[in-house]
């Protein structure tokens, strides 16, 4: 019998994404690939540094050892790389121990159809151009930020479990309607806006069947003992919270803790609650938030 990828919760993640290459990439971008493919080969042997998201992608692969998981979440290598210059990553993760047994590597392909192939429920990568197009294609996917740190001192628990995930609201895990009348016309017309449209649920934005998926594993578990827990980190303030908790409400989504920030910052409050991954879809916030903890920006989808 095949191997099914349904019921599980599958994580596709990019080298750049996983491990630490920026000097990989810089002579990718200064010298071309040939010039980069030669580097891999000649450093083969060298195991390399973690990168923005490989705490995350560590905590999640444990989750498989929890009793009732039942090897629920799949992690999926994916590159643009070359297949022939796969060894030093693989020896990378074998060194980590990092139960990643699948890839795909597409030698410069696009990869959107192969992340539906994959039936990917989140897909990080540091290249802009792939992540728009999986989420033109209505898969929840961040631009990882932080290139050159894996924020060992984020991690609050001794395992990094329960996992922390944080999110903006507004074009993240709503759509963007609301943010545009914010734009269009202000901050006052934006809360009187969403005060008098408190009782309507927003629309599901690109991580909201993301958040669902979470959530129903959470509700396998007693309350407080899930091994995932989840927070929202949104500029929004009072009156314009009510609408979001009734949209949440709703969608019968359980958010473990909510900031209701009014514009305060959000880096300090997400260094407190030791997120392993905050997503947003304005990189003046993913840029704050990528100095203490990982963070990853959500491109506004295409109109189809």
């Amino acid at each position: 019998m095949a191997y099914s990828l349904e019921n599980r919760l599958v994580i596709g993640v990019t080298t750049r994404a996983l491990f630490d290459l920026k000097v990989e990439n810089d002579i990718f971008e200064e010298k071309g690939v040939e010039a980069y493919s030669a580097y891999q080969k000649e450093h083969e042997e060298e195991i390399l540094k973690p990168g923005p998201g490989f705490l995350l992608i560590k905590a999640l692969l444990k989750l498989n050892d929890i009793s009732g998981m039942d090897n629920r979440v799949e992690v999926i290598l994916m590159s643009k790389n070359s297949p022939d210059i796969s060894l030093r990553i693989f020896r990378s993760i074998e060194y980590y121990d990092l139960k990643v047994t699948r890839a795909f590597f597409s030698c410069g392909a696009p990869m959107a159809p192969y992340l539906t192939a994959f039936h990917t429920d989140l897909f990080l990568s540091a290249c802009e151009e792939d992540v728009q197009a999986a989420v033109d294609a209505g898969i929840a996917a961040g631009i990882i930020c932080g290139e050159g740190n894996c924020y060992e001192n984020v991690i609050k628990e001794k395992d990094g479990i329960p996992i922390r995930i944080a999110f903006d609201a507004d074009a993240v895990l709503f759509s963007d309607e609301a943010e545009q009348v914010y734009q269009t016309e202000g901050l006052e017309a934006f809360e009187s806006s969403e005060k008098e449209k408190a009782g309507q649920p927003l629309h599901a934005g690109p991580f909201a069947k993301f958040l669902r998926t979470i959530s129903e594993l959470q509700k396998e578990f007693p309350q407080g003992e899930a091994p995932i827990r989840t927070a929202l980190v949104t500029a929004r303030s009072a009156p314009a919270h009510e609408r979001v908790i009734r949209t949440l409400r709703s969608w019968d989504v359980r958010i473990d803790e909510a900031f209701f920030l009014g514009g305060i910052s959000k880096k300090d409050v997400l260094a407190a609650f030791g997120a392993q991954i905050f997503f947003d879809d304005q990189q003046v916030h993913t840029k704050a938030a990528s100095e203490v903890v990982p963070a990853a920006r959500v491109p506004i989808a295409h109109k189809r």
